[in-house]
């Protein structure tokens, strides 16, 4: 792209967006064009119609593309969680003298630990911790003098599924294509860089899929993704009060949490259409969707199975919750922990749907600017 600008593919489970923008003051950005398109989304880390991602990628890229008035030199593209296995390891360096440490030996330090996994790419490794040779712990190493360096390290692996799928998307294009891990990059974004020096725990609820991820300085300890949002959450509304599943998803971003259980029935009008919906089953079955949510981030918590964790609020993003007033007091109250509201705090974009994209373009413009190494770690994230 001409000047600084970046373009970006962001792949949620139930829909695309390709946009192109750049950093503007103060941290913010510029959008220069944008176009979204719906498609079938994925499950455990396939794609459900492929045919309609391809379809959907090609249609918002030749838009965008159009309106930009020229063609796409780099595509950065995020990888959802679905797609990512995350290998959190300890590498060390020792040097033959005191040394300055530079960007040569930190490169050193990420490459030692790459291996070949089956099925697998490396797309991009990350520092949780450094340890001097004195044991001093440092956020950048860069300019100190010591003997050895230590790193805790995260190394993001992307499915060949995924990388082979979005690549013969483009094999008739001459675009270079680069590779995120979504969910690290709206850690890095959204959570400040003093809340993840002492590990922080974020939840990305989308459309079919949901992400949770522990991350620590600039990496992530550990991360897992499940088949559940708000399209399942749909789907137990449509069958409970036979409505089609769009009336379903529409009663659902309406729904209030907050009526008491002595509320009346609530009439509910979708495309000329009137139901009558009996409130409090209403507030059951979605707090039931919630709980399904809930399950599944006690099991990975109690999975990671430390103490640190258990005074730690949970930050929640992604679209899934939106329009649900109470989600977030519900699954507080049902995990025993404080929630918190995660989204990017810029104006016009300041929503939960939006930290993808917005943390994804922070994160391409940044790797764009250093050159896109792979070993090249994005202090402060």
């Amino acid at each position: 792209m001409a000047g600084k600008s970046v373009a970006v593919l962001d792949i949620r489970s139930s829909e695309i967006a390709v946009f192109v923008g750049e950093r503007g003051v103060n941290r913010t950005f510029i959008f220069k064009a944008s176009k979204t398109e719906r498609y079938e989304g994925y499950a455990e880390g396939v794609f459900l119609k492929p045919e309609g991602l391809l379809r959907a990628v090609k249609s918002a890229l030749a838009t965008v593309e159009q309106i930009c008035g020229e063609k796409f030199k780099t595509l950065y593209i995020g990888v959802p969680g679905d797609f990512i296995d995350i290998v959190p390891r300890q590498q060390e360096l020792s040097f033959s003298k005191r040394t300055k440490i530079s960007q040569r030996e930190i490169d050193m330090l990420f490459d030692s630990g790459k291996e070949k996994r089956d099925k697998y790419r490396l797309i991009r490794v990350t520092s949780m911790i450094y340890i001097t040779s004195d044991n001093r712990r440092v956020a950048n190493p860069v300019g100190v003098v010591s003997d050895g360096l230590k790193g805790v390290l995260s190394y993001f692996y992307c499915s060949e599924y995924f990388a082979s799928t979005i690549e013969n998307i483009f094999a008739d294009k001459k675009i270079k294509l680069r590779f995120l891990p979504t969910q690290f990059a709206m850690g890095a974004y959204l959570i400040p860089p003093e809340t993840r020096d002492e590990c922080a725990v974020m939840l990305d609820v989308g459309y079919l899929s949901s992400t949770i991820c522990v991350l620590l300085g600039n990496g992530v300890v550990a991360q897992q993704s499940f088949w559940v949002g708000q399209g399942q959450i749909a789907v137990r509304l449509m069958e409970k009060f036979h409505l089609s599943y769009d009336a379903a998803l529409a009663l659902l971003t309406r729904s209030n949490l907050y009526l008491k259980k002595e509320a009346e029935n609530r009439e509910f009008t979708f495309r000329g259409k009137t139901y009558d919906i009996p409130a409090a089953l209403l507030v059951s079955e979605v707090k039931a969707g919630l709980d399904d949510i809930c399950e599944k981030v006690s099991l990975f918590m109690e999975a990671c199975a430390t103490k640190e964790l258990d005074s730690k609020p949970l930050y929640v993003t992604g679209e899934g919750l939106e329009g649900i007033r109470g989600a977030l007091e519900h699954m507080s109250r049902r995990l025993n922990t404080v929630c918190e509201q995660l989204f990017p705090q810029l104006p016009y974009y300041n929503r939960p749907s939006m930290s993808s994209r917005i943390a994804l373009i922070d994160m391409a413009y940044e790797d764009n600017r250093l050159g896109g190494s792979i070993f090249r770690n994005i202090f402060g994230g």
